[in-house]
C-alpha cells in the first residue's frame, strides 16, 4: 500500500507544532511577569475592591457647613408708644396728630404707625386696628396744644376774644409776624378756631383748599389780610389739598421764617408775604 505523508514529513511538522506551542507559552509568562500592564483590552483587578469616582453634579460649590443662629426675638410695637395729641372731625375726614419717639406725626384714616393702623377717633380717643384687633388711645387732655377740633358750620353765636402776645406789622409790600404769635398758635391750636373759621372746598371727591368761613374782626389772622370768602389755595409752595399737608405744615409753623399764602379772592389769585422775626 502506497502512503499517502512520508513519515518523515509528519514527523517534521509534529516538531514544529510543539515548537509554536512551546514558544507561545514562553510569550505568555514573559507578558505576565515583564510586560507593562498597558494595551488594547487589558484589564486589571485588585482585590475585588470596588472603585469610587468623585461627581460633580452642579457648578455651584459645595455649601459651607452652616451654624445653627439663635432666633433673635423681635420685640413688637405697643399701642402705648403712641401718644395722641390732637383730632380734627369734619363730615368724611378723620385726621389726628401722634407722637411716637419723640416726634409728632399726622395721620388720616388708613395710615399706619408703629403697625398699628388708624380706623377712626371720637371726640377723645382715637381708634387704631392691628392683626384683627382694635386699640384706642385717649386723647392726652393735660398736654399742652393738645385738642379735638370738630370741623361744623360757624356759630352764630361769637367765642370770646383771647388775648394773644405779638403783632402784626405792615411793612408796605409784606407784613412782619411777631416770633411769639407763631409760637402761641404752634402750641394752642383752639385759639386759632375762636379767630378764624376754615371749611373744605371739594371738586368731586378731590380737596382744593380751605375757605375761609368767617374771621374776627381785629383779630391777629384780620391783620394778615384775609379776608370772609378767601380760599386758601397752597403756604410755602405746599399745596392745601389734603388735611395731612394743613397739619403738616402747622406742625411746623414753628420752625418757618418766611410764609407765602397763595389765595383766590373772588375770580383773582393773590399772593401774601409775609416775615416771621
Amino acid at each position: 500500500m502506497k502512503h499517502l505523508f512520508k513519515p518523515q514529513i509528519v514527523k517534521w511538522l509534529w516538531m514544529l507544532l510543539i515548537v509554536l506551542l512551546v514558544i507561545k507559552m514562553l510569550w505568555f509568562v514573559i507578558s505576565v511577569l515583564w510586560l507593562p500592564t498597558s494595551g488594547i483590552n487589558y484589564t486589571q483587578e485588585k482585590g475585588g475592591k470596588a472603585l469610587y469616582y468623585r461627581v460633580k453634579l452642579s457648578p455651584n460649590k459645595a455649601p459651607a457647613p452652616t451654624m445653627k443662629k439663635k432666633k433673635e426675638t423681635q420685640v413688637a410695637g405697643s399701642i402705648k408708644d403712641i401718644k395722641l395729641l390732637a383730632i380734627y372731625h369734619a363730615s368724611d375726614i378723620t385726621v389726628i396728630t401722634v407722637e411716637h419717639k419723640r416726634k409728632t406725626k399726622v395721620l388720616g384714616r388708613g395710615d399706619v404707625i408703629n403697625g398699628f393702623m388708624l380706623e377712626s377717633a371720637g371726640n377723645n380717643y382715637a381708634t387704631f386696628s392691628k392683626n384683627e384687633k382694635m386699640y384706642k388711645i385717649p386723647l392726652l387732655l393735660s398736654t399742652k396744644g393738645s385738642t379735638s377740633i370738630q370741623s361744623s358750620k360757624p356759630s352764630t353765636q361769637s367765642a370770646p376774644a383771647v388775648k394773644v402776645e405779638g403783632e402784626v406789622v405792615d411793612a408796605g409790600d409784606h407784613k412782619i409776624i411777631d416770633k411769639s404769635l407763631i409760637s402761641h398758635y404752634a402750641k394752642n391750636i383752639d385759639d386759632i378756631y375762636k379767630n378764624i373759621g376754615i371749611k373744605e372746598i371739594k371738586k368731586g371727591k378731590n380737596l382744593e383748599g380751605f375757605n375761609i368761613s368767617f374771621i374776627r374782626k381785629g383779630s391777629p389772622f384780620a391783620k394778615l389780610g384775609l379776608k370772609r370768602g378767601d380760599t386758601i389755595k397752597s403756604i410755602n409752595g405746599q399745596k392745601i389739598d389734603s388735611y395731612n399737608a394743613a397739619f403738616g405744615i402747622y406742625k411746623d409753623i414753628g420752625n418757618i421764617e418766611n410764609l407765602t399764602l397763595v389765595i383766590q379772592r373772588g375770580k383773582e389769585e393773590m399772593e401774601l408775604e409775609y416775615e416771621v422775626n
